[in-house]
């Protein structure tokens, strides 16, 4: 695979990242067990927040001129960055992009991180864990935490890492 450039998304990049969303529900929608609104659009209250809200960034993979994933980090003026969302368009994954997208986001914002996902999603769950081994040692931890508003389904993984501790 080409090098993935890992960019800011900007209003330009809005109907690229609002595709790339789609198909991040709808491969969530397996782990969730959700179906899509009757238009066939998933919540989108994340991406909205994305663009717009104080405290969040939205930042977009590219290889070469093609989208190749996403991730949404909030929390950005308190103590944690949250990687609140974040996507590989399925070619690209198992290349390093992923762990290449994640490295340059975190060090964009140096400091307190948490990254939440779900235990089902398998391929996830083993993502986040040697990501944050590579980028943390160590000195990483996970807890379970419940999903607000959601006691019908399993608590969420944390991962927290500090990247200026040490």
């Amino acid at each position: 695979m080409a090098d993935v450039c890992v960019r800011v998304a900007g209003e330009g990049d809005r109907g690229a990242v609002e595709r790339l969303w789609l198909m991040f529900r709808h491969d969530m929608s397996e782990v969730e067990g959700r179906l899509p609104e009757p238009d066939g659009t998933f919540r989108d209250e994340r991406l909205r927040m994305a663009f717009g809200e104080p405290g969040w960034a939205a930042y977009l993979f590219v290889s070469g001129d093609r989208p190749a994933g996403f991730a949404f980090v909030r929390g950005l003026g308190g103590p944690a960055r949250v990687m609140n969302s974040f996507f590989v368009v399925r070619g690209a994954r198992r290349a390093g992009v992923g762990a290449r997208a994640v490295r340059e986001v975190v060090a964009r914002h140096p400091g307190a991180w948490e990254v939440p996902f779900q235990e089902a999603n398998t391929g996830a769950a083993r993502f986040w864990r040697r990501v944050a081994a590579e980028i943390a040692g160590d000195a990483w931890a996970q807890e379970r935490r419940a999903v607000p508003g959601r006691a019908d389904v399993p608590p969420d993984v944390w991962i927290s890492f500090d990247t200026l501790a040490g």
